[in-house]
């Protein structure tokens, strides 16, 4: 009896190999055009290192020049980002406290996401939202666990590329800006 049990347990084992491995070469097979040929997030050449245009009476409008359709906007310079719709309006903005590490300017894609974790400088993250990496510091969107305020590290000591946002913005976020999501970084 035992016998054939582990037969049987063996062969479906099997079977479940092949059908992930199926499953997996069918994903790759079918990676949208914009998002094949990378081994990785990186900035496309078209974007301008150029801080972009600012409307003087409402400096937390969105940018000219911040990019087209469904996006993420990040501007480095302004802490700031604006989550765009597909017909190009603003859905949300808010202010973020960046790590000590900055993606370049340019258009990224959503890489991976993460519920909860440990960020690099030990505080316990949310909402992770990862877009790029920058001599191997991940770079990415995230909210402190603990509700306080997040703070900048000017101390430089630890190499973080967290960008933090209040936990109501990391939720929005969260939502907001699932896999292969557009994130346009700008100055």
């Amino acid at each position: 009896m035992a016998r054939s049990s582990t037969g049987f347990v063996a062969g479906l084992t099997a079977a479940a190999v092949v059908t992930v491995g199926f499953l997996a070469y069918r994903a790759q097979a079918n990676v949208p055009p914009d998002l094949s040929g990378r081994t990785g997030a990186s900035a496309t050449a078209a974007a301008s290192a150029s801080k972009a245009p600012r409307d003087r009476l409402h400096p937390a409008a969105l940018p000219a020049g911040s990019g087209t359709g469904e996006r993420v906007v990040y501007s480095v310079d302004d802490d700031r980002v604006w989550l765009v719709g597909a017909g190009g309006r603003v859905e949300n903005s808010f202010k973020v406290v960046p790590g000590t590490v900055d993606p370049a300017p340019g258009t990224y894609a959503v890489t991976s996401r993460s519920k909860a974790v440990t960020g690099t400088d030990g505080v316990p993250v949310e909402h992770v939202v990862r877009f790029a990496s920058v001599n191997g510091v991940v770079i990415g969107f995230s909210a402190a666990v603990d509700s306080t305020p997040p703070e900048a590290d000017t101390s430089g000591s630890v190499q973080t590329g967290g960008i933090r946002e209040s936990r109501p913005d990391g939720e929005t976020m969260w939502m907001f800006a699932t896999i292969g999501q557009k994130i346009v970084v700008i100055r």
